[in-house]
């Protein structure tokens, strides 16, 4: 045999042998892959190893009185050897209540919608309840997500404080259509007709505006919130009714709206400081802006509150440790978070369908002074 002839068959045998090898792989890939892929126990298989009826383990399951202790026993055991998940959607589709409550907020690293969060779980879950959180981050697209993401998961209630964007009230609309209790909180329309539970925004800033008047300013400047936003506008209504009561300028230049970010209070405040003639205080519709708007102070060397004096909104926990500590409007987040959670639970003691109207529930702020706007010492 010539030399090219047995090159060609050590090349042949090569090729098929790794073809073979690759087929018996590929084999060895999917039986693997099947063996890796495990089928959710159902109720089906637990009653087949205990050899009882799936009526009898779904009763089982749930305490029912009607199946012996000896059952219970034996069912929850194998039931947690198959590592049985119940399927909570489908249990709610079939008993039209699936003991979940949801929770939308704009966003959930501010330390008022962190305690009102707190407060309506704390209260749920002495009555049975769990709360599904989801954050909009100001969206309104998002916060539509949220609410259909809800919606589908069979919730018996939702608890929500709007997004900066909303306008459209479509989807808060759809909630109410679905039958099921919608709670708004600090944040919500007065056309929705539902349950709110907040602070009054406009006395607020009447609070505010006197207090800085009483320091001996003349000149209030006000970053406020979008009026498109229903606090935002009170809080700017509650400004401009104030400062016309003690005969004050109302100038288009000293009122700003914002995002009320952090980069929007640095932004506003030295929008502010570029006037001809500055503003001697600042009142922020935020604390987030409001600490913006102190560090530019601080590091233009602006002596607070001689020269500009401060005062946030919604007092979070870093308004008293930073320097100066920046007075601002406690919003009472317990309060509300609780009241929030004892609306639904009102509803949940009612026969019939849900009927909602506008039902507000005000709460009076309280204005904690601090050394960013303490009296000015001559």
């Amino acid at each position: 045999m010539s030399q090219n002839k047995i090159k060609i068959h050590i090349l042949l045998f090569i090729l098929i042998w790794t073809f073979k090898k690759l087929s018996l792989l590929k084999r060895l890939s999917k039986d693997i892959k099947k063996l890796n892929i495990k089928k959710k126990t159902t109720i089906k298989d637990i009653a087949n190893v205990l050899n009882i009826s799936a009526a009898a383990v779904s009763k089982a399951l749930h305490d029912d009185s009607r199946i012996s202790e000896k059952t219970k026993k034996a069912v929850r055991q194998v039931a947690k050897n198959l590592n049985y998940q119940p399927n909570h959607l489908a249990s709610a589709l079939r008993s039209g209540k699936s003991n979940l409550i949801g929770v939308i907020v704009p966003r959930t690293n501010s330390n008022f919608f962190s305690s009102v969060i707190q407060n309506i779980e704390e209260v749920l879950n002495k009555e049975g309840y769990n709360i599904i959180i989801t954050q909009s981050n100001e969206s309104f697209k998002k916060e539509c997500a949220c609410i259909d993401a809800l919606l589908f998961t069979q919730v018996d209630g939702i608890i929500a404080s709007m997004a900066n964007e909303t306008v459209d009230l479509t989807y808060f609309e759809k909630v109410k259509k679905a039958g099921i209790p919608l709670i708004m909180f600090d944040r919500g329309e007065n056309d929705l007709n539902v349950d709110y539970i907040g602070i009054d925004d406009f006395e607020s800033s009447q609070m505010i505006v006197e207090h800085l008047v009483q320091q001996g300013c003349k000149r209030i400047a006000h970053i406020g919130g979008f009026k498109r936003t229903r606090i935002f506008n009170n809080r700017i209504r509650g400004y401009i009714d104030a400062l016309k009561k003690h005969n004050l300028p109302l100038e288009e230049e000293l009122l700003i709206e914002s995002s009320l970010t952090i980069s929007d209070g640095r932004a506003k405040m030295k929008q502010l400081l570029a006037l001809k003639n500055r503003p001697d205080a600042v009142y922020v519709a935020g604390d987030y802006a409001a600490l913006g708007a102190l560090q530019v102070l601080n590091e233009e060397g602006i002596t607070i509150p001689n020269e500009i004096a401060l005062v946030g909104f919604g007092n979070e926990p870093f308004s008293a440790m930073v320097t100066p500590t920046f007075s601002s409007i406690e919003q009472h987040s317990k309060e509300i978070g609780k009241i929030a959670a004892n609306t639904f639970l009102n509803y949940t003691k009612k026969k019939g369908a849900v009927k909602q109207t506008l039902n507000k529930i005000i709460l009076d702020a309280t204005l904690i002074v601090r050394d960013s706007s303490q009296l000015k010492k001559e």
